[in-house]
């Protein structure tokens, strides 16, 4: 086999190969590492690459389903004797003692550690930038960004730099990076995956860790390594998966969460065609109940009222050093209780109609995010002739409510030159059928 040709198969399929010895681990780990020499920079994905220590990983690999096969985390896990900078100057020199449950249970199947990928200062904004690296770039259109918080690891992986990811999500974290790059990704249940050794330790309840791949079933293994309570994180939980019984009923929207560029109307339309193609019931269906509710706004308030103290706690001496973006958090308004209590009694509406709708259905298909990947600094959008403020792509509701959040790639017709389209699904409980595969034919201009 072609070397060169081993930084854009699967993790499963690598995994395979090392076990039939058809590779060596430290061939498909050196394939990696070449190709991050090579293109890199014109993606600038990584906070740190590890190297000889991926090498050394590599010559002894661990037993398990991802032996010898390398991974990529977030810079906001904790990694042992490897710093984790949580994108911010404040912690350029932070090096853990101990890795964050998901980084071990991944090294425990095998995985080898490549590299720690950029984010945001503090995983706090929708596009990859930070005062210690710089700008993260979309490999398929350096202009155009490839989402965030966890944008390093969707350009990493949609670029060949690794073929596994772990990202973490609290509004579109991982979902919308995903979507901007054209790999797929899920943000699990709240709870199945443990939290512990992420940062921050603000929003615990709101948070998601999930996988990013190229290959769906890439995400379903990772899953089932990731899954399950560690005895530290007190929301994880042990949660049943379970094929889904008897006709898979699909409801599908469009603009049930307002206007939505006519690409990626175009993307969603065509997995809902695809799905009705293997066999669902597929329906077009409207969300009047949940629509009308003003997500992006309910979400501000109450992440506001609960990371803005803690942050200014952890940041107090050092405001000079922070990123634009944190420090025009922190200069927010404090949230009044009654407020705060308000934005309580929506989630706690908006979940009972979630509740209510998948009665009659098993999967949501609808837009992750409203348009194809923005320019950078973005300050507002035009969707289908309507001006949008910044925010409003990832004013999704799902970041407020526990059903699972999976997306795999759909190419839109005619996306931004390079960039790639895609659609979400959300299920009320057991995995979700997916949309389609990733196009073996495109691949990004970051050659």
């Amino acid at each position: 086999m072609d070397v060169e040709q081993l930084v854009w198969l699967d993790a499963t399929s690598l995994a395979g190969l090392i076990r039939a010895g058809d590779v060596t681990a430290v061939e498909v780990v050196q394939a990696h590492l070449d190709r991050i020499e090579r293109v890199g920079e014109r993606v600038n994905a990584f906070v740190t690459v590890l190297g000889e220590q991926a090498l050394d990983a590599a010559r002894r690999p661990v037993p398990g389903p991802l032996g010898g096969v390398p991974f990529t985390v977030k810079d906001s896990f904790d990694t042992a004797g490897v710093r984790t900078t949580r994108g911010s100057l404040l912690f350029a020199d932070h090096v853990p003692a101990r890795d964050a449950t998901a980084v071990a249970r991944l090294r425990g199947a095998g995985a080898v550690l490549l590299g720690k990928t950029s984010l945001p200062e503090m995983s706090y904004w929708t596009e990859t930038d930070n005062r210690l690296i710089g700008r993260t770039l979309n490999p398929y259109h350096p202009q155009r960004t490839p989402g965030g918080s966890s944008g390093g690891e969707s350009a990493a992986i949609a670029a060949g730099l690794s073929p596994l990811g772990v990202g973490s999500d609290v509004a579109i974290s991982v979902r919308g990076p995903a979507h901007d790059t054209g790999i797929a990704a899920i943000k699990p249940t709240h709870g199945r995956v443990p939290y512990t050794g992420h940062y921050p330790d603000a929003l615990r309840r709101w948070w998601h860790v999930g996988p990013m791949a190229r290959s769906v079933r890439d995400l379903r293994l990772a899953l089932t390594l990731l899954e399950g309570p560690d005895g530290l994180d007190p929301y994880a939980v042990a949660l049943p998966v379970g094929e889904p019984s008897g006709l898979v009923r699909v409801g599908w929207t469009t603009d049930a969460f307002g206007p939505v560029d006519p690409d990626v109307a175009s993307a969603v339309a065509s997995a809902a065609e695809a799905l009705a193609d293997l066999g669902l019931d597929v329906q077009q269906v409207a969300l009047p109940d949940i629509a009308q509710r003003d997500h992006t706004a309910t979400s501000a308030t109450l992440f506001t009222a609960e990371v803005v103290p803690y942050l200014r706690a952890q940041t107090a001496g050092r405001e000079a050093e922070l990123s634009p973006v944190i420090a025009r958090t922190l200069r927010a308004p404090d949230v009044a209780l009654a407020d705060y209590l308000v934005a309580e009694r929506e989630v706690e509406q908006l979940r009972s109609a979630f509740a209510q709708w998948f009665q009659t259905h098993d999967l949501l298909l609808c837009p992750v995010v409203t348009i194809p990947a923005p320019l950078h600094a973005q300050a507002g959008y035009d969707i289908a002739g309507v001006q949008a403020p910044a925010r409003t792509s990832c004013g999704r509701p799902s970041r407020l409510t526990s059903p699972d959040s999976r997306l795999s790639p759909c190419l839109s017709a005619s996306p931004p030159p390079g960039c790639p389209s895609a659609s979400s699904s959300s299920a009320g409980g057991g995995p979700t059928t997916t949309c389609s595969s990733w196009p073996s034919a495109s691949k990004p201009s970051a050659q």
